[in-house]
């Protein structure tokens, strides 16, 4: 009996121009409410942004945002796990130090900070995912924890600079969830562990549990639900990790699949 489902947004349950079927998913949702099943976005995307995205459809969706480091629902935040100050400005240090020519951002539980000499294209790119954007002349002079910090590579060599990470690796999680996009979280904290305290939270089992995923960083995602669907244009990782393969993110791979899939289990 599934009584949980949780999409990745970003290729997975968004299409390519990063927005949904409202009116597909607000069938959907409904359907959903039928048979208590809880729906969670688990996302790289800042929290405040997930809220922006669904609007008023916000209040019924569990957000597991900003890497996964943050439970947020109505409005409150139920979980979070921090970077610590130092840590997070020594990595930035060893990020500006392997490249100078793509965005780091510094997202703290207030904001998510960008340098003020980032180009109007890179930063546009950015707001696509944070609500919250603020610019700073020097990231050493931040003092809060970090929520998460996040490189967006134009030039598509994440997958090579995240092995010049490897110093932090005991002390921090990092994935290049594709060759744009590294993550950088608490140690011992992404989209599984996560998960885990959702389902803690919400009494639900990993058999309980539908999850959809497309990127690297949803490989640990795909192990949390026994009812796991690799989008068809994920990485060839996600799919082997992943118990199904549905259709993709432009073709409403997750909605359809929940649509078909739910009263199965409601005719039982």
């Amino acid at each position: 009996m599934i009584k949980l489902v949780i999409t990745d947004l970003d290729g997975t349950f968004l299409n390519s121009q990063g927005s949904f079927d409202r009116p597909y998913y607000e069938q959907v949702s409904q359907q959903m409410k039928e048979a208590g099943v809880a729906f969670a976005a688990c996302t790289g995307k800042q929290c405040e942004r997930v809220e922006e995205l669904f609007g008023e459809a916000a209040a019924d969706v569990w957000i597991l945002g900003d890497s996964a480091t943050r439970i947020k629902h109505q409005g409150e935040y139920i979980f979070e796990s921090l970077l610590p100050n130092e840590l997070g400005r020594r990595i930035i240090a060893k990020l500006a130090a392997i490249a100078q020519d793509h965005v780091i951002i510094a997202c703290t539980p207030t904001a998510a900070y960008i340098a003020e000499t980032t180009n109007e294209a890179d930063a546009q790119k950015v707001r696509g995912s944070y609500r919250v954007v603020k610019t700073v002349a020097d990231y050493q002079t931040i003092t809060e924890d970090f929520v998460k910090l996040t490189i967006f590579d134009p030039k598509l060599r994440c997958f090579e600079h995240v092995q010049q990470l490897s110093e932090f690796t005991n002390d921090a999680y990092i994935v290049a969830s594709e060759a744009a996009w590294i993550d950088i979280t608490n140690q011992g904290v992404h989209k599984g562990t996560t998960v885990a305290h959702l389902q803690e939270l919400l009494h639900v089992t990993p058999e309980e549990t539908m999850v959809f995923g497309d990127g690297l960083n949803d490989l640990e995602l795909m192990a949390a639900g026994t009812f796991s669907f690799a989008m068809s244009n994920a990485f060839e990782e996600v799919k082997a990790a992943a118990a199904f393969v549905t259709k993709s993110n432009d073709e409403n791979g997750v909605l359809k699949t929940i649509e078909r899939l739910l009263p199965l289990q409601m005719n039982q």
